[in-house]
């Protein structure tokens, strides 16, 4: 069990995306995963997600089916947390 769930919703963040993990990933603390749920953007963040996933095992990207709003995003992401903390963040 990781001791944070990173919780960041994906949508039309291609543009961002990769630096705001950058920026989680750069942290003093190890123990944690990052949970990005992309919310059937119609741009290429999921794509981007699933290369940043490849590179850091503690990232866990997930693709939902129909697009929900960022609420439903969040709530996904606390679905498939382990983390005995929860952070959201935005892309």
């Amino acid at each position: 069990m990781s001791k944070l769930s990173i919780i960041v919703p994906v949508y039309n963040s291609e543009n961002y995306i990769t630096t705001c993990i950058n920026s989680l990933l750069n942290q003093n603390l190890d123990d944690f995963e990052i949970i990005l749920v992309d919310d059937c953007s119609p741009d290429n963040s999921g794509e981007i997600c699933d290369r940043l996933a490849k590179k850091d095992g503690r990232i866990k990207v997930i693709h939902k089916e129909k697009n929900g709003g960022i609420s439903e995003a969040r709530k996904t992401g606390l679905q498939a947390a382990n983390g005995e903390w929860i952070l959201f963040v935005d892309s």
